[in-house]
């Protein structure tokens, strides 16, 4: 197995640590390469700041000419659905959806399990699947014209079921939901295997869930380890057992292709 992680945070945005102590701390793992995805910028708490956008994307070349020949280094950015960046400076981007808008108000959809259950009330009339609908539909969208290499966290709105937040993941209008997103994006983007909520201990399994998995797979879809990390020591986490539940859901690799047409293989 190649150690790699291409989803990770720095001081840039929500991140603990600055992009030279996540190196660092990569190649004393003995990582053969790492990705920076910073949030893209935007008017939130965990986002990068317009005037950020260029000083991030010095940095990491800085780092990239300073550690030449250590590690490989990519600069990416995690794309918001609500944003204005685009993916073209950057060697790979990650589209993800963070917000849901209902009538003018916006909500979060990883903030807490409280803020997910007002959202469901108040813009959903309480109905999760119609929730669903709403976000997969948006993310199917955003995905497709945010020119992406990858897909970010694709059910990160199931991120509070195992605190709190009920849903049927058997009900037949959610697997249709996340099954349309799955037959639109399957053939044009990498689908990230994300054990972020992982280590932050929201989750005992990576995104997506086991019965998308199956279906990605049998779809032939293209998978990616991803951490997640917003600190050195979530870097890589849980890639093993990550690893251990692709093979055991018929995938032989994980990796992708950036911007510039080069493979970066996992497995």
């Amino acid at each position: 197995m190649i150690l790699s992680d291409f989803h990770t945070h720095t001081t840039f945005s929500d991140g603990q640590n600055t992009a030279e102590e996540m190196l660092l701390h990569a190649i004393s793992m003995g990582l053969e390469a790492i990705g920076f995805s910073d949030h893209a910028s935007g008017d939130n708490d965990y986002s990068m700041k317009k005037e950020d956008i260029l000083p991030y994307r010095r940095e990491i070349a800085h780092l990239k000419e300073k550690y030449q020949g250590q590690i490989e280094i990519l600069c990416g950015i995690e794309l918001d659905a609500d944003g204005m960046d685009r993916a073209e400076p950057y060697d790979y981007a990650i589209a993800s959806v963070h917000h849901i808008t209902v009538r003018g108000k916006e909500y979060a959809v990883d903030l807490s399990p409280e803020e997910t259950l007002r959202m469901i009330r108040e813009g959903f009339g309480g109905n999760f699947d119609s929730y669903a609908e709403a976000y997969y539909e948006k993310l199917t969208d955003y995905a497709l014209r945010s020119g992406a290499n990858i897909v970010g966290h694709f059910d990160l709105l199931t991120k509070f079921s195992e605190g709190g937040v009920p849903f049927d993941a058997e009900s037949p209008r959610y697997q249709a939901a996340w099954q349309a997103a799955l037959s639109a994006l399957t053939d044009k983007l990498v689908f990230e295997i994300n054990t972020g909520a992982i280590s932050r201990g929201y989750r005992t399994a990576p995104y997506p869930a086991f019965p998308i998995l199956t279906e990605l797979c049998k779809m032939g879809g293209k998978v990616l380890l991803s951490g997640d990390a917003h600190k050195t020591d979530s870097l890589c986490a849980h890639f093993e057992d990550a690893k251990t539940l692709l093979l055991a859901h018929g995938f032989t690799k994980a990796g992708f292709t950036d911007r510039h047409g080069k493979y970066h293989a996992q497995i």
